[in-house]
């Protein structure tokens, strides 16, 4: 699968969950469960229930993401 292969979406996240993962909320209202990106986890970019992320999503299985970018 090529880089450009999954939706970009924007999303706040709603709740931290255990073991790295977030319930997203996109603004459609759609519901996602979303891991962080290998970037923010490698300089620490710290996400709290509330903020506006940006999310990509697998054409695959459109229930899972990766949080890519906090605004």
């Amino acid at each position: 699968m090529a880089e450009k292969d999954f939706i970009e979406a924007r999303g706040r996240v709603e709740e931290a969950l255990p073991a790295g993962k977030f319930r997203v909320v996109l603004d459609g209202g759609q519901e996602i469960i979303a891991h962080l990106s290998g970037k923010l986890r490698k300089f620490r970019i710290r996400i709290m229930p509330g903020d506006d992320v940006k999310v990509e999503i697998s054409p695959y299985d459109l229930t899972k993401g990766r949080i890519t970018y906090r605004f």
